[in-house]
């Protein structure tokens, strides 16, 4: 196919190469426009390479400013800092858009459509953390402090106005906790009232304090359209409404900046269950999805859409996590067939 495009591809840890492979071949039955440029990071990277973010990976980032990725594995606790956080942060990925629909019927709710777009690079997320020492005890006090600047919250709430009127959205709820965090949370609520009003008359605006929009996302979240949210808030809840729809194993993710954006299945890498052929692969293929639409391919989006929907909707074929009993490969062989019917 002519326009195509290169993507840096990063299958991941764990569980990561084997919904990455699932993903490829559905993509490569799709004629998707993509040529792979597959790199390592994480734990993989750190055990082959001995660097959890190799230079060949963040030079292919810079080449193609476009990338798929699975899973990756972040040693917990002391040492080096988030994977993910690190390149949103490098690569100036500011905005973090986490759609959330329902696929399976029968669940609590039915019709769920709603958007989480989370600031991705400020927030109680810069990692400004220090340990106080009292008495013998170097490390008696742990003190963490977050930052927003104005420039930020503008352009985080600017682009989830845009997204709503592109997408046929109607409303764009801010989400805060100004009641309380009056400054740090306070400027972001000012900048998005500010925002608000160049798009009076196109798109609705409300304001919800965190804890009250928690409640209501598991009473009413059909209330929800696009929800603009700062970036520890906006990773608590797109978690949740990943839960009222299934699970993070349906979850796909997009990291959007100026020059690059990269999509990802935002579940963890479950090395519990690695190589055994059980892993979900729809959140990477619901993040393929989303790459598509991010290179005017919506015609293939939908294709990809659609197939998944007669298999796991109509069909009722569903991996194990959904109660199915088809294993990661069979479930990609059986959707290539769905596209092809």
């Amino acid at each position: 196919m002519s326009d195509r495009r290169s993507v840096t591809l990063i299958p991941g840890d764990g569980i990561g190469p084997e919904i990455t492979d699932a993903t490829l071949s559905v993509l490569e039955a799709l004629e998707a426009p993509f040529e792979w440029d597959i790199q390592k990071a994480g734990m993989t990277a750190l055990e082959e390479a001995g660097d959890l973010l190799p230079e060949g990976t963040l030079e292919s980032l810079r080449r193609t400013r476009l990338a798929l990725k699975g899973p990756l594995t972040t040693p917990i606790g002391k040492g080096f800092r988030s994977i993910n956080v690190t390149l949103r942060q490098r690569f100036d990925l500011y905005a973090n858009v986490r759609p959330t629909q329902t696929l399976l019927p029968g669940g609590r709710f039915e019709n769920i459509d709603l958007v989480v777009v989370r600031e991705n690079i400020e927030g109680l997320y810069a990692a400004m953390e220090h340990y106080l020492p009292v008495g013998n005890d170097p490390e008696a006090v742990a003190y963490g402090a977050g930052f927003n600047s104005r420039q930020e919250c503008a352009r985080i709430i600017e682009f989830a106005f845009a997204y709503a009127l592109k997408n046929g959205r109607k409303k764009v709820t801010l989400v805060h906790k100004a009641n309380i965090l009056k400054v740090l949370s306070g400027i972001f609520l000012h900048e998005g009232r500010r925002i608000a009003e160049h798009y009076k008359g196109r798109i609705a605006f409300e304001e919800r304090i965190v804890d009250a929009c928690a409640m209501e996302l598991v009473i009413k979240p059909e209330a929800y359209d696009v929800i603009v949210t700062t970036n520890l808030f906006g990773d608590i809840l797109s978690d949740l409404a990943a839960g009222l729809v299934g699970g993070l194993g349906l979850a796909p993710g997009a990291n959007i900046g100026p020059e690059m954006a990269i999509f990802e299945a935002v579940h963890g890498s479950a090395p519990d269950i690695a190589g055994q052929d059980k892993a979900n692969p729809l959140a990477l293929m619901r993040a393929a999805i989303l790459m598509l639409r991010h290179c005017d391919r919506d015609d293939l989006a939908i294709r990809l859409e659609k197939a998944i929907k007669c298999l796991v909707v109509d069909e009722g074929v569903r991996t194990a996590d959904l109660g199915g009993k088809v294993g990661t490969k069979e479930f990609a062989k059986l959707l290539i067939q769905a596209l092809e019917a």
